[in-house]
């Protein structure tokens, strides 16, 4: 297969022929004509090959190719869906040629032999023959090119497209819009137009609440959002584009509608593409894996330990393990180890009689009791002494416990979840934790990675924290530089997510305008010192700008899932992933009426 390059007519044009001769002949004509590319192919195989690297506008082929019938590669070449006109060529021209070749498809045969005229007379032909058929080129009847146009595009998208002329007709609408519309069984003609006021349904009312501001105005309708009722009585979140239809003379000849499904998925529909989780912000791959594991283990009755660096979102596992558990409805008490002296943890945990011990003036309810069909959260357990690792073992062989001061046992049905920054290996080596404590914690242990291992994590993270101090620092703060956040991306963040929370804080603080730039970062990411703070590996970016996630604001989303939820606050904050109590004081911080939407059983979301 050979190449050769001529654009001045950028006419892309395939030869195959088994005679060389031809072939250099053919080449010749057509290069002098200023026709070009020309690509020439020997053998069926290569021209196959060809075809499916190129577009091409017109293919020349002889009908015999040493074994094979060129009439066989024309079926191949309409199996492959390429319309381009076709000539063969044949050294024994009669009818039985001629019809076998027009019922594959051909436009048209030559007989050999072929001069020069001739030759150009049917490439011009077939060539002007394929520029009325085909879409992209034709310029002879504007109408004809934006059906063409619409129809092209109907079938490559998944929105609603209809179209609409003055009158207030349906002229033009894809599967999806008769979808929507609900009109399946609509034929598209001229003598079966539908009136758009004839439809009933929320979606029509909106398309002609849209199409009437459009024919009046001529100015376009941006971002109409209206709940359309599905077919199953499920609400559709549509978002509306209206725009003049003008055709290539400025003749305004209606309105193109353009609709497209918001409707927010359910929180947990395709695990692979989750970027929210009880908390928790980021897509990469770790972080499903994290998402996954918490979800099923958290359906486990069974003691879990968390690992991770300090920073990486170890009580908000233990939120979601606990959200996750069948005791989702029953208290999650917290503790931290790390924060107490050994006789104030005793006392914490088991609870005290009245005089126990000096200072204990009235009796003393311990969290293990308060914890009683619920879950306790354990944070720091690496930091607990061997007194309090043989007492807290014990609790986890018999379930139950003596406070400070009692002699009677009392028992309780608590789930433990552990979590640590330290490494507990080295502990149990070294003797300061006991092994047999550290298996009975770790009968699953999930494992939080390190920021600087979320590949692709921190424009999200980025974005999420832009989102949420935009608001609550009441700043316009819209975008961050590309080198301020190639910086980001660079740091190794031994902080993790929490020094990036305060570092976007701190930014959203010092920025003046609309944009945060490098200046606005701490001088250790600003020029990172090599030594305290190694690259990230693998690094998460290549070299040139990474995309920010479009804005949406705290505000926004909140009202969003609001009005999807039709105003039911518990399902709006099962969404949102926080408690109701949370979303009630964000909705008082940011100043979102509590009737923003109103409840309604029938349409809110499961």
């Amino acid at each position: 297969m050979e190449l050769i390059d001529n654009q001045e007519k950028d006419t892309f044009i395939l030869i195959v022929d088994d005679e060389a001769s031809i072939r250099l002949t053919f080449e010749m004509f057509l290069a002098r004509e200023g026709y070009g590319p020309i690509v020439t192919a020997s053998t069926m195989d290569e021209a196959l090959i060809a075809i499916k690297s190129y577009d091409f506008d017109l293919i020349i082929s002889d009908i015999v190719l040493e074994d094979e019938k060129g009439t066989d590669l024309l079926c191949k070449i309409r199996e492959a869906g390429i319309q381009c006109p076709v000539v063969m060529v044949t050294g024994f021209p009669n009818l039985d040629t001629a019809s076998e070749a027009v019922r594959y498809g051909a436009f048209d045969y030559i007989s050999k032999p072929v001069n020069k005229e001739t030759l150009l007379r049917f490439v011009r032909q077939a060539l002007q023959h394929w520029n009325l058929e085909n879409e992209k080129k034709t310029l002879l009847n504007e109408n004809d090119k934006y059906k063409r146009y619409l129809e092209a595009i109907f079938s490559s998208v998944r929105d609603a497209i209809i179209t609409i002329d003055n009158q207030m007709n349906i002229t033009q609408l894809n599967e999806t819009a008769k979808r929507w519309l609900l009109l399946p069984d609509i034929e598209q003609d001229n003598n079966k137009l539908i009136k758009l006021e004839s439809q009933k349904n929320e979606m029509a009312k909106a398309c002609l609440q849209d199409a009437k501001q459009v024919l009046k105005s001529r100015h376009e309708v941006l971002e109409h959002q209206v709940e359309c009722r599905k077919p199953d009585g499920n609400i559709r979140i549509i978002s509306l584009n209206a725009a003049p239809l003008e055709d290539g003379k400025d003749e305004f000849n209606g309105v193109v509608i353009v609709a497209r499904d918001i409707t927010m998925p359910e929180p947990i529909t395709a695990r692979n593409q989750r970027n929210k989780f009880h908390g928790y912000v980021g897509a990469s791959q770790v972080m499903q894996h994290v998402y996954n594991l918490i979800e099923n283990v958290g359906k486990v009755d069974t003691a879990v330990l968390i690992t991770g660096e300090s920073g990486t979102g170890k009580e908000l596992a233990a939120e979601a393990l606990h959200a996750e558990s069948g005791r989702k409805d029953m208290p999650l008490i917290k503790v931290d180890c790390a924060a107490m002296p050994e006789d104030l943890l005793e006392s914490e945990l088991f609870g005290h009689e009245k005089g126990a011990f000096t200072g204990a003036e009235k009796r003393r309810e311990g969290r293990l009791l308060q914890a009683h069909n619920g879950t306790l959260f354990l944070d720091e357990i690496g930091d607990i002494s061997p007194r309090m690792q043989l007492r807290l073992l014990r609790f986890l062989q018999e379930k139950t416990f003596t406070p400070v001061g009692q002699d009677t046992h009392i028992q309780v049905d608590v789930r433990i979840i552990a979590a640590t920054n330290v490494n507990f290996t080295e502990k149990v080596k070294d003797g300061s934790f006991r092994e047999d404590l550290y298996y009975r914690l770790k009968v699953v242990e999930v494992k939080l990675p390190p920021l600087r291992d979320r590949k692709g994590g921190i424009p999200i993270l980025v974005h999420h924290f832009l989102s949420l101090f935009r608001e609550e620092l009441k700043r316009n703060i819209h975008r961050i530089s590309d080198q301020a956040m190639e910086a980001l991306a660079q740091y190794s963040w031994p902080g993790n997510v929490r020094e990036l929370r305060h570092v976007i804080e701190r930014a959203c603080v010092l920025c003046e305008g609309s944009t945060i730039f490098l200046e606005h970062f701490p001088d250790e990411i600003q020029t990172p010192d090599p030594q305290l703070y190694p690259p990230a590996s693998p690094p998460l970016s290549q070299p040139g700008p990474i995309p920010l996630p479009p804005y949406i604001s705290e505000k926004d989303e909140i009202i969003d899932i609001l009005k999807r939820a039709r105003g039911n606050k518990a399902k709006a904050a099962r969404i949102l992933g926080i408690d109701r109590s949370t979303l009630y004081r964000k909705m008082q911080r940011i100043g979102i009426s509590p009737d923003i939407a109103k409840p309604s059983t029938s349409n809110s979301i499961d």
